[in-house]
């Protein structure tokens, strides 16, 4: 099969926009070795603006305006970065994400469309919703017809605010049976486009009776209503800024070529100034050929953004495709109802088959992005030793905690282990971290390290540092240094330096926001990526261990469950990026906040992590020398394992999991309680007249804590109920 290829070259894609997802997509076709794709942007998904009049009118369900970049990005092993860019410095070659170190790049290509904000409207920031970026609009709209709707204002009357206005009169006739909408403009209505083409639409906007106010200047907006210039006041529970394209203020800041606010490209979209820099869709500026915005370019612009990516790439400048943006083109534009009116030069026709025809082409540019199945694993040798095959699998091997090994290997290891003869070793094999004693002080001694379950490098560090903080903060301990052990993939020097300075950056600001520093460590170059940290912290007085906890104590957790499977199927390409964001979301966030509050009162405490929550409360009982009882329905579990559980998915380490603990469970156990979880919340044992005083202490500080079950008398157990 061969080593690995280094990785050389780094393309970073920034804004999830039409081009780019169509970009992503053939490239999970065809990567081109030795290169690490990543892509920039604010969420998991992107909405296509092609269908957003649809899903105003109702046609649509919010979801399927959205393409998957989780899913996209995994397919085409790209890196995403979920995070909203801020800025560019061309000559170092980096764009700044806020909270994070400089993403360096060799090639850059920027796709970050345009919005539709109108600061210089007195209330507008607070009281009015753009079209663009539509996420924000789209989920403000269904919460006002949800709400029962209200007088509706559109600010911009072209052909986009004609549409929006169309589809939110069927809407609100349809949800509540009345609709009152005015689209208003500086300008004439429908200035600019074919006069026959504006003849049917404003014939269409007089019989759908939307009030038409041209040549009309807006002095403020509030919550309710609209003031005019002149003095009049509108009514307006929902005001929708339609008016133009505009160019995100902060390009203005990157030294790039500018245009009006726009990034000026070449034929080959390449940045008159900066030939490293491509730009693409309603942010680039077509010197070349000037054409007004359209989602139309973005497509088209997409295989020749691909091609001129991968030649640069490859050292190939020759090979450099012009780009040829068409004269006309075919505009469907949605009459509100399942109509559409269509215009290519000066033909005009509407109707139902009309909008059939745009749904067509419309879910045919989605579906490039639904059902995205893994590419294939390359093929094994046609001779293997006997059992590779069986011990391979048909899934591949999971990150994180679930690429661990079980807990029976591991307990059957410790069990070998010779006594301890050190009177400073004040730990036994099978305690969460060593504890010793320094003179008159105590110091725990804990490492950990996860194999790579994202592309991110920088999120993998941030998450592999809280997660071996982990028993640290079990066991009541300060944070004191940690030492790095990383293992990176073959890179060129130059990348090396980069995932290093990300990699560092992100897990100092982990250590230092809890008193801690990383003073050293180790690194080499292998397979994959596997960051660990060594963690030492010191001790105020006796560690809190497994051991100690009482019949009577109340068990509380403090992070959901669910990112073994979660982790597990966005590998596979099963789970939805909104899921898998917040279970990366989850793995990111502190556990120091939770100790503190713990710490002083806990009688035993550990953190869950490899061996699920049966695992880890199991060690807490055997070492206690007690049972517990367990609440399944209280246990806290993250928007979407239930359901993957459901379809059988499972974490590589789910079933060795289970068969460690099965003979310990009383009662059907839900499947949750076997996941393994990569930094995930404490565990601990309380004294029952704590409990309620601890659950108010957690929410005056917003962190979120669930009481799952009880410690009970009896042989080490888990009665589950």
């Amino acid at each position: 099969m061969g080593p690995a290829l280094p990785i050389v070259t780094d393309i970073v894609l920034v804004g999830g926009g039409h081009t780019h997802a169509l970009v992503l997509k053939v490239w999970g076709m065809r990567p081109l070795p030795g290169v690490r794709l990543t892509l920039i942007n604010p969420g998991p998904t992107a909405p296509y603006s092609g269908m957003l009049p649809g899903h105003v009118a109702g046609h649509y369900a919010r979801s399927a305006l959205d393409i998957d970049l989780v899913k996209l990005a995994r397919f085409a092993g790209a890196r995403l970065v979920i995070g909203e860019a801020t800025g560019i410095d061309p000559v170092a070659r980096q764009v700044t994400v806020p909270d994070r170190a400089p993403i360096g790049y060799d090639l850059l290509s920027v796709d970050i469309g345009i919005h539709s904000r109108m600061p210089e409207i007195s209330g507008f920031d607070s009281h009015g919703i753009a079209a663009k970026p539509l996420d924000r609009f789209a989920d403000a709209w269904a919460r006002f017809v949800e709400g029962g709707g209200g007088p509706v204002t559109v600010i911009g009357a072209g052909v986009a605010g004609a549409e929006l206005a169309l589809a939110a009169v069927f809407r609100l006739r349809t949800a509540t049976g009345a609709a009152e909408v005015t689209l208003i403009d500086k300008g004439d209505i429908l200035d600019g486009i074919h006069p026959k083409a504006r003849a049917r639409l404003l014939a269409e906007l007089a019989k759908a009776r939307v009030q038409l106010m041209p040549r009309e200047t807006i002095a403020e907006i509030s919550p309710a209503s609209v003031t005019l210039a002149s003095g009049s006041v509108l009514p307006s529970a929902f005001t929708l800024g339609v008016a133009g394209a505009r160019p995100h203020g902060w390009l203005a800041e990157t030294g790039l070529t500018l245009r009006e606010g726009y990034i000026t490209v070449d034929r080959h979209l390449r940045s008159v100034s900066h030939p490293e820099v491509f730009a693409a869709g309603d942010c680039a500026d077509l010197a070349f050929d000037p054409r007004p915005k359209a989602g139309v370019y973005a497509v088209r612009a997409a295989p020749v953004l691909l091609r001129n990516l991968r030649a640069l790439a490859m050292g190939r400048e020759d090979d450099l495709l012009p780009f040829r943006p068409q004269r006309d083109y075919l505009k469907l534009i949605s009459l509100g109802s399942k109509r559409a009116l269509a215009e290519k030069g000066g033909l005009v026709g509407a109707g139902s088959a009309l909008w059939r025809w745009k749904d067509r082409i419309d879910q045919g540019f989605m579906d490039k992005f639904r059902d995205l199945s893994p590419m294939a694993s390359p093929r094994l040798p046609r001779e293997l030793a006997k059992g590779v095959r069986e011990t391979l699998g048909d899934k591949p091997m999971c990150g994180g905690c679930g690429a661990k090994l079980g807990p029976g290997s591991l307990k059957s290891s410790l069990s070998t282990l010779p006594s301890g003869t050190r009177t400073d070793v004040l730990s036994r094999p099978g305690d969460d971290a060593a504890v010793l004693q320094l003179g008159a002080t105590r110091q725990i001694l804990t490492t950990d390290h996860l194999r790579g379950f994202t592309i991110d490098h920088a999120l993998q560090a941030r998450i592999a540092a809280i997660h071996a903080l982990g028993d640290c903060w079990a066991m009541g301990a300060a944070p004191q240094a940690a030492l790095a052990t990383l293992i990176l993939p073959r890179l060129s020097a130059d990348l090396q330096a980069r995932w290093m300075a990300e990699i560092m950056a992100a897990a100092a600001a982990v250590f230092a926001a809890e008193g801690a520093e990383i003073v050293g460590g180790h690194s080499s170059m292998g397979d994959e990526l596997t960051i660990g940290f060594t963690v030492t912290g010191l001790l105020d007085g006796p560690a809190i261990t497994l051991a100690g906890a009482r019949p009577g104590d109340r068990l509380l957790l403090t992070k959901p469950l669910g990112t073994g499977v979660i982790l597990a199927a966005e590998m596979q390409l099963e789970a939805a990026g909104s899921v898998v964001a917040e279970a990366w979301d989850q793995m990111a966030t502190s556990s120091g906040d939770a100790a503190h509050i713990l710490a002083p009162h806990a009688t035993a405490m550990t953190d869950v992590t490899g061996f699920g929550l049966a695992g880890h409360l199991l060690n807490i009982c055997e070492a206690s020398g007690v049972a517990a009882r367990l609440d399944q329905s209280s246990i806290p579990v993250l928007p979407g394992a239930t359901a993957l559980l459901a379809t059988g998915l499972r974490s590589t380490i789910h079933g060795a999991n289970e068969a460690a603990v099965l003979g310990a469970l009383n009662g059907l156990a839900d499947p949750i309680l076997f996941d393994p979880q990569t930094s995930g919340g404490l565990l601990a044992a309380v004294p029952a007249d704590k409990a309620n005083q601890l659950m108010r202490d957690f929410q005056l500080i917003g962190v979120p804590v669930a009481e799952i079950g009880e410690i009970t008398d009896g042989s080490p157990r888990i009665d589950l109920r």
